[in-house]
């Protein structure tokens, strides 16, 4: 049996349609379940069953000599969001619970980290150990990934295998319910849609023109595909980026939008939020080598395509993965 906790939400219920594409069906999918929103992305799923993530620990305690790999996502992810608390809560307390049994169990682990532990980026983004503990987050979100990848590392009774996934900047199907938090595509295509125009945040950097703001976006799809890999060929265990390795700018991820579906760009600069412009990234881009090395060959979704799919399979007509 494959446990993905996080089901419910964006990556976790794609990872759940692609296993069931692939023709398993002994999944157990852990969420808390509350959010009449995420409800949908579950629709038309065949699992073995549904626990909430409260009770994960005791069913698992329970049933784990039937479970061969846990694929740890569930998270609280609004970068926004300043109460550390929930963050020390959902995604460090809970991590570790999970972790330790994972290693109490024998049991391979995939949890899901972030690009949000590099911060500003003014180390690089790397996935190098070393510089784990001198990365600086800029956000509470960030920091409870980094932290969390922190202890990880130096815990001696570990998962048999295990791989911290730092996801970068991810678009695609069963994103509907993150709100603020979801991907500009998303965002794009309904403003299109309402307005015929796209408002962009304009750059308060002199050396960065408006829209040129970069990030290293990658369609959920091949995020899955680094997922079932981990599960598959169990790569030596570690912390693994999981972008492109190839930043675009907002513009370019518009425009795009705008193509796929049928309209010429109207794109109009605003000011970033006070909320969010101190800690703003205006670049990132993973550094794909340990993953290439460690046998992922797969090609990386280009954005056009990515966003071609997303709009006119999803966005335009409403379908979920």
């Amino acid at each position: 049996m494959i446990v993905v906790t996080g089901a419910a939400g964006f990556i976790g219920s794609c990872l759940l349609g692609r296993l069931n594409q692939d023709g398993l069906e002994a999944i157990l999918a852990v969420d808390d379940f509350s959010r009449s929103d995420k409800i949908p992305n579950l629709e038309d799923k065949r699992l073995a069953g549904l626990v909430h993530r409260n009770d994960f620990h005791a069913w698992l305690e329970k049933n784990h000599r039937r479970v061969g790999h846990i694929f740890h996502l569930g998270a609280r992810t609004d970068t926004t969001e300043f109460d550390t608390s929930i963050f020390d809560d959902l995604n460090l307390d809970y991590s570790k619970r999970v972790w330790r049994a994972a290693s109490r169990y024998e049991i391979p682990l995939t949890y899901a980290s972030s690009a949000a532990t590099y911060g500003d980026g003014s180390l690089g983004y790397d996935d190098d150990h070393d510089i784990v503990q001198h990365l600086k987050p800029l956000n509470p979100y960030g920091i409870s990934k980094n932290d969390f990848d922190q202890w990880a590392l130096k815990q001696e009774k570990t998962p048999p295998y295990w791989q911290g996934l730092k996801f970068f900047n991810v678009y695609g199907p069963n994103e509907y319910h993150k709100g603020r938090m979801a991907s500009v595509v998303l965002h794009a295509a309904h403003q299109i849609q309402t307005t015929g125009c796209m408002e962009l945040f304009r750059s308060h950097k002199k050396d960065i023109d408006d829209g040129h703001q970069s990030r290293d976006f990658i369609y959920v799809n091949d995020v899955v595909d680094v997922c079932i890999f981990c599960m598959l060929k169990r790569p030596v265990s570690g912390l693994y980026n999981t972008g492109t390795g190839k930043a675009r700018t907002f513009l370019d991820l518009v425009t795009a939008t705008f193509a796929a579906m049928g309209r010429e760009p109207q794109i109009e600069f605003i000011d970033t939020p006070m909320d969010i412009r101190n800690n703003y990234q205006y670049f990132t881009q993973a550094k794909m080598t340990k993953l290439r090395e460690a046998g992922f060959k797969r090609p990386f979704t280009e954005l056009e395509e990515g966003i071609q799919e997303y709009v006119q399979t999803c966005l335009i007509s409403g379908d979920r993965a």
